[in-house]
């Protein structure tokens, strides 16, 4: 009973430390590590230098996955691949309304997709996209309110869900038979958001459109556009369906040779000192995504050092079923406002454990809840695919304003990951 009770005076520690962190640094990945300190210190274990250094590499796996396929995604728009790609879908199905808007979010899906982070999706093409938007008639809320669910969609999206491979590293489990069961679900509510959002625009001519459009590089043919990607679908099937007859690779150096082949497929053969400054801003503009998964690292080590991981989980194995359901869209959206990816680890796993504890498949869970968390990227305090939605986008009005804007697909996404939740029998088939 005393060392419940100490680990309880150690957890009101840590979540008090937490929140008068976030209140005064602002910063998740600050809060998180000074949060770890404290709840060590409370715990009587000092300050484990040894231990928080072994945290930071928690999940250096997740960031190389990251940090490669931000390389490559950035490579590809130096050689001015994503300019051109919209311009040709634009000159070519831009008098088809419905069918450009289904292209415009297909482009918004495939860089979170490949990255697992939907703040890519809309570094990468975001202001194009949005520029197309105005001019297809969509007014300034509804182009950022385009813009943000996409973006959340698209970090959803398989192959790459940094928070079910959170969750399924700290569950033990294989991050396997991830691919059917969150990208139908993501195909779905982009779907419905592209009726939603598109009802009731008129989109200005052609002709202006495109000059309002960057031009294309010169020399930039559909086959440039189309190698780097068939290269990284041909590597992915291979390491799924040949995994026996080749080397193993992996993801990062997978990534890799993509942005290699993109290098050799610039038509304007740029040197080795440009390519070595996209490194560097592409480094600068992951940092805080890579900050945010060290700091989750150390945490959850600490967590895990002074049993308080275990006290959750444990309240969480006991917890009836029902509460789960209950409460898992107000508290998964908020804990990702507050922890980003650190939601998945530290609340995601404990609810895996619980359903796993009555026989329910975990792959569905871990899909069901890897769909909710994106729902708080728009959750103070962090909010940070909403609020780079908005600058990339230049909405001026308020954010309740942006708020109502995403509100019913929001509510859709919501309902569609509560329901594979509740209903996971009905979702198994997709996991195999």
């Amino acid at each position: 009973m005393s060392m419940t009770l100490q680990t309880t005076y150690t957890l009101a520690a840590m979540v008090a430390t937490f929140v008068i962190s976030s209140w005064k640094s602002r910063s998740p990945e600050i809060s998180m590590v000074i949060t770890a300190v404290v709840g060590a210190l409370v715990a009587g274990f000092g300050f484990p230098v040894r231990l928080l250094v072994e945290g930071t590499l928690t999940y250096i796996d997740l960031a190389l996955q990251f940090i490669t396929a931000s390389l490559f995604m950035n490579f590809y728009a130096e050689i001015g691949a994503t300019n051109a790609l919209v311009r040709n879908l634009v000159a070519r199905f831009y008098d088809n309304k419905w069918l450009m808007l289904f292209l415009l979010a297909f482009v918004m899906l495939i860089p979170g997709a490949i990255t697992g982070a939907g703040s890519v999706s809309i570094l990468v093409v975001g202001g194009l996209v949005a520029t197309v938007l105005e001019f297809m008639g969509f007014p300034p809320a509804r182009r950022a309110a385009f813009v943000f669910i996409m973006a959340i969609l698209s970090a959803a999206a398989p192959p790459i869900n940094l928070w079910a491979m959170l969750m399924a590293a700290g569950a033990n489990m294989p991050y396997v038979g991830f691919n059917t069961i969150l990208l139908l679900p993501v195909l779905a509510v982009a779907i419905f958001s592209v009726f939603y959002f598109g009802r009731g625009t008129k989109p200005k001519p052609k002709a202006e459109v495109l000059a309002g459009l960057p031009s294309a590089a010169r020399g930039m043919t559909w086959w440039r556009l189309a190698l780097p990607f068939a290269l990284l679908l041909l590597l992915i099937l291979l390491s799924q369906y040949a995994a026996h007859s080749i080397p193993v690779i992996g993801l990062p150096l997978t990534f890799l040779l993509c942005a290699v082949l993109v290098m050799l497929l610039d038509p304007e053969r740029r040197g080795l000192k440009r390519w070595y400054d996209v490194t560097i801003q592409t480094m600068e503009s992951v940092f805080p995504l890579v900050a945010t998964l060290v700091s989750v690292g150390v945490l959850v080590s600490m967590m895990a050092l002074t049993g308080v991981r275990g006290l959750i989980a444990i309240n969480f194995v006991t917890l009836p079923i029902v509460w789960i359901y209950v409460t898992a869209l107000l508290f998964c959206p908020i804990a990702q406002g507050s922890l980003s990816y650190g939601s998945a680890a530290i609340l995601g796993v404990p609810i895996i454990f619980r359903f796993n504890s009555v026989g329910i498949n975990v792959t569905v869970v871990t899909a069901a809840l890897a769909l909710m968390f994106p729902l708080g990227d728009c959750v103070p305090p962090s909010r940070i695919v909403a609020r780079l939605s908005i600058e990339k986008v230049g909405f001026k009005g308020s954010y309740m304003e942006f708020i109502r804007a995403i509100a019913v697909p929001w509510c859709v996404l919501a309902i569609v990951a509560l329901t594979m939740l509740i209903f996971p029998r009905v979702f198994v088939p997709l996991t195999m």
